[in-house]
């Protein structure tokens, strides 16, 4: 970790176990620990836990005796990240709004408050790792790589990662639970969020539904034989399986159902059965892209091409792909092997071994 002995850091604090404990590290090296609350989304109902979070904050402060500044982001979270959200689902795609959450907020209205309020150093619970390589900044994955969050912050503008710590860049989640229960932190139990911050445990399709309006169509197989009726396209994801609502169908393989296509023109859900050569991908084609440092691709490529690994989702193995800068200067990105279920508007991120290079969204897709 960065030198922050007698350093003012201003850590993000969610109210979280990972948050918790990079707050007691940062004080354990000698800084000067001031902590900051955001408040993103606050609907007052059963699902949204902002005002729980924000207790749980007060809490810890309380007892490790840190200052606690609370500041609302709602207006600049539903401008900024929001609002493209139901952008990108009305269009049929698939976002990431936490990639943008992170760029937009805590890298950037988050990360100016706190130099307002003086801070030489932010802070957050990310698990990844910041690295200086003769003067420019390098992201890298962090030593969990179970919980590696490089995939939601290959989009932060790299001016906003200088004077950044990430205390958890060396420490594995089991660590940080074992060193919250020692020093006795309340919340050293506390769940891991997961999802869709602002949805919550509410169901996905009652949430999105209250913002837009659904469109009823047809469920399609492979053969334009009607199977099954949708309540709206914007409800589901390539590679799904559950929630089809398709019964037996005679002469069927009998094998599960899964979508394979979103016909947006026709309002259509196009599904197969099994394993089918239809939800694999050999490659796509990515937009909006975010570079650590420079495009890894340029039309004054030594080379007509880049070798290196893709996560087309967070969670999944890295893997081997070729990347391509075409004529109109988009990038392609060729698969080693066919990749299954890949959806558009999701992110395709890049790494060079353990470093993250950066990344794009997925606009278009190779069959």
């Amino acid at each position: 970790m960065i030198d922050v002995n007698n350093k003012k850091v201003i850590i993000g604090l969610s109210g979280g176990v990972d948050s918790a404990v990079s707050m007691l590290l940062l004080r354990e090296k000698g800084a000067i620990v001031e902590a900051l609350h955001m408040t993103n989304w606050d609907d007052d109902d059963q699902y949204c836990s902002a005002a729980e979070d924000l207790q749980d904050a007060k809490k810890l402060c309380k007892q490790l005796s840190v200052p606690l500044h609370h500041i609302n982001f709602t207006k600049e979270y539903r401008e900024n990240v929001f609002e493209n959200f139901l952008n990108e689902y009305k269009k049929g795609r698939t976002p990431n709004p936490d990639i943008l959450c992170n760029r937009e907020i805590k890298f950037g209205v988050f990360k100016n408050h706190a130099e307002r309020l003086g801070a030489e150093f932010i802070a957050t619970g990310h698990y990844a790792k910041i690295k200086s390589d003769n003067g420019a900044l390098k992201l890298f994955k962090s030593k969990d790589k179970n919980k590696d969050q490089t995939y939601f912050l290959y989009a932060v503008e790299p001016k906003n990662f200088i004077n950044t710590i990430f205390p958890l860049a060396d420490i594995s989640k089991e660590e940080v639970r074992a060193i919250a229960q020692a020093n006795g932190l309340i919340n050293y139990k506390k769940r891991d969020s997961t999802g869709i911050c602002f949805i919550g445990k509410r169901p996905f399709k009652e949430f999105l539904g209250s913002y837009i309006p659904s469109e009823p169509g047809n469920i399609i197989d492979k053969d334009g034989a009607i199977v099954g009726e949708h309540d709206g396209l914007m409800f589901h994801t390539i590679g799904q399986r559950q929630g089809l609502n398709i019964g037996g169908i005679k002469n069927g393989s009998g094998e599960p159902w899964y979508v394979s296509e979103k016909d947006i023109k026709n309002n259509t859900l196009i599904v197969v059965q099994g394993d089918h050569p239809s939800l694999y991908s050999k490659g796509i084609v990515i937009i909006d892209e975010s570079w650590i440092e420079s495009s890894p691709v340029t039309k004054n490529s030594a080379n007509d091409h880049l070798e290196c690994t893709v996560k087309v989702r967070y969670r999944q193995a890295d893997q081997g792909c070729k990347l391509y800068l075409t004529e109109d200067e988009k990038i392609t990105v060729i698969f080693n092997e066919p990749q299954r279920s890949v959806a558009l508007g999701q992110s395709a991120v890049f790494y060079m071994g353990e470093e993250c290079l950066g990344g794009g969204i997925i606009d278009e897709i190779i069959k």
